[in-house]
C-alpha cells in the first residue's frame, strides 16, 4: 500500500483523532473539578475518583488490550472500542451522582484502553518504512498534544455552560472517528490467547495500589483500609510477575523487555506523565481555589504551557532525525524537571500568569520527549508484537498519571495544607523527570526492525 491512498490518509488520521479523544477526557475534565464538586459534592478524594477512575481502567487492561489488537486486528477492537467509550461518555453526561459518574468513567476507561494500543498499531503496519513510520507517529503525537493544549480551554468553555458538556463532546468526534475507519485499510490478526491471570492480577496491583495512595490522603497512610489495598498490590504484583515469566501464553511476552531500550522507554512513559498530567491536577484546583478564577479563566491560564508544545510537534520527527532521539529525550525530561523546581522557588503569592509561564517548559517537554519514544520503540520490537509493545507503553503511561494525581492529591489534602503539598508535589515530580533522565543517556540508536514476523504461539 502507497503511503498517499484513501486508505492510508483515513487511517492516518482515524489514528490521529482517537489519540485525540483519549487525550482529551484526560485533561478536559480537570477544571471542572470543582463544578463537579459544587453539583455532585465530594472533596479532594472524590475529585480524584473521576480522574483516576478513568485512568486506572485504562491503565490495568491496557496490557491485555495490546494482545487483543495483535489477535483480532487493530481497525475492528479500535471500532468496538470506540463504540463503548462514547456510551460511557453519555452516561458521564447524564450521571445523577458521583458514584455513578465514577463508574462510568471506569467504563470509558475500559474503552479507552481497548483503543489506545490499535492507534501505534494501527500505524505501524500502515507504515512498513521506518523514516515514513516515524513522521506518521510525529503526526499522531499531534493528536495528543492539540488535546493536551485545548483539553483546559474547552473544559472552561463548556463548564461555564455545564460541565456535564465536556462529555457529550465526544459523541459528534466518536462519529467522524468511526467514519474515517470504515475507510480505513484492513489490519492483520495474528492468533494470541488471553492470559486470564496476568490480567486480574495486573487490575488488583494496579488499583490496589492507586486505592491506597488516594485513602491515605483520607484516612491516613497507616490506616487498615490502606495497609489492605497496599498488601493485596504487592501479593497480586508477585503472582503477575510469576505469571508473565512462568506462563506458556503470558499476555506481556518476556522478550518484550530483553532490549534495555524498551524497558527505559516504557519508564520514561511513566515519568514524562506523572508531570506533564500531574501538574494539569495540581494548579487546575490551585488556579480556582486559592486564586478564585473561573473554570474558563483557569483554562485559559494553561495555554502558555500547552500551546507552545503543540505547536512544536511536526517538528519533533524533524528534530529527532537529525540530532537521534536522545538527544530531544534527555532534553525534555530535563525541562520538565527544570519547570517543577522553578514553581517550588517561586513564591505562593506569584501572580497566576508567572505560574502560567513557569509552567511552560513542562509543556515543552511532549513533543520532545513522546513522539521520539514512541518511534524508538516501536524500532526496537517486532511486527507481530507491536500492539503489545504498544499496550505496555501506554500502560507505563497511564500508570504514572494515575499514581501522580493519587500522590499529589493526598499532598495537598494532607494536614500540612494545600501550599505545602504543591511544593512537594512539584519536588517529586522533579526528582522523577531528572532520576528517568539519567537513564535515558543508556538508550539505543533507532534502527529499523528488519526481523520477519515470528509465528504465533498456540494456546
Amino acid at each position: 500500500m502507497r503511503d498517499g491512498t484513501r486508505h492510508t490518509t483515513a487511517t492516518l488520521a482515524a489514528a490521529v483523532l482517537g489519540f485525540f479523544i483519549i487525550t482529551l477526557d484526560a485533561t478536559i475534565v480537570n477544571v471542572a473539578l470543582p463544578s463537579i464538586h459544587d453539583e455532585l459534592g465530594g472533596g479532594i478524594t472524590g475529585l480524584q475518583w473521576v480522574v483516576d477512575s478513568y485512568t486506572l481502567m485504562l491503565a490495568a487492561l491496557l496490557l491485555s488490550t495490546g494482545a487483543l489488537s495483535d489477535r483480532y486486528g487493530a481497525r475492528g477492537v479500535f471500532a468496538g472500542g470506540l463504540t463503548s467509550f462514547v456510551i460511557a461518555s453519555v452516561a458521564c453526561g447524564l450521571a445523577p451522582s458521583l458514584p455513578v459518574l465514577v463508574g462510568a468513567r471506569m467504563v470509558q476507561g475500559i474503552g479507552a484502553a481497548v483503543i489506545m494500543p490499535t492507534l501505534l498499531a494501527l500505524v505501524r503496519h500502515t507504515f512498513p518504512d521506518p523514516a515514513a513510520r516515524a513522521r506518521a507517529v510525529g503526526v499522531w503525537a499531534m493528536g495528543g498534544a492539540v488535546a493536551a493544549a485545548a483539553g483546559p480551554v474547552m473544559g472552561g468553555v463548556l463548564t461555564q455552560v455545564s460541565w456535564r458538556l465536556i462529555f457529550w463532546i465526544n459523541v459528534p468526534l466518536g462519529v467522524v472517528i468511526l467514519l474515517l475507519l470504515a475507510h480505513a485499510s484492513r489490519s492483520p490478526t495474528r492468533l494470541t490467547p488471553f492470559d486470564w491471570l496476568g490480567q486480574t492480577t495486573a487490575i488488583l496491583a494496579i488499583g490496589g495500589l492507586t486505592f491506597a495512595a488516594i485513602e491515605a490522603g483520607k484516612t491516613g497512610p497507616t490506616a487498615p483500609t490502606v495497609l489492605g489495598a497496599l498488601g493485596i498490590a504487592m501479593a497480586a504484583f508477585a503472582v503477575f510477575v510469576a505469571a508473565q515469566a512462568k506462563g506458556r501464553n503470558p499476555m506481556v511476552p518476556p522478550e518484550l523487555f530483553r532490549s534495555a531500550t524498551v524497558v527505559i522507554a516504557n519508564g520514561i512513559g511513566f515519568a514524562f506523565t506523572v508531570g506533564f498530567y500531574g501538574l494539569p491536577f495540581l494548579f487546575s484546583l490551585h488556579f480556582q481555589q486559592r486564586h478564585g478564577l473561573s473554570a474558563l479563566a483557569a483554562g485559559l491560564a494553561f495555554l502558555p504551557m500547552m500551546l507552545p508544545g503543540a505547536c512544536l510537534i511536526p517538528c519533533s520527527t524533524w528534530i529527532a532525525e537529525r540530532t537521534g532521539p536522545r538527544l530531544p529525550i534527555i532534553s525534555g525530561l530535563v525541562l520538565s524537571a527544570a519547570g517543577s523546581v522553578a514553581l517550588v522557588l517561586a513564591s505562593g503569592s506569584i501572580p497566576v500568569w508567572v505560574t502560567a509561564l513557569l509552567l511552560v517548559p513542562v509543556g515543552l517537554s511532549g513533543p520532545l520527549v513522546m513522539p521520539a519514544t514512541a518511534a524508538l520503540l516501536l524500532e526496537h520490537v517486532s511486527a507481530d508484537h507491536s500492539g503489545t509493545a504498544s499496550g505496555v507503553f501506554n500502560a507505563s503511561r497511564q500508570i504514572g498519571g494515575a499514581l501522580a494525581v493519587a500522590v499529589f492529591g493526598t499532598l495537598i489534602a494532607a494536614p500540612a495544607g494545600f501550599e505545602h503539598g504543591l511544593r512537594v508535589s512539584l519536588i517529586l515530580a522533579a526528582i522523577v523527570a531528572l532520576g528517568t533522565a539519567v537513564a535515558a543517556t543508556h538508550l539505543a540508536s533507532a534502527r529499523p526492525d528488519t526481523s520477519p514476523a515470528r509465528p504465533p504461539r498456540r494456546p
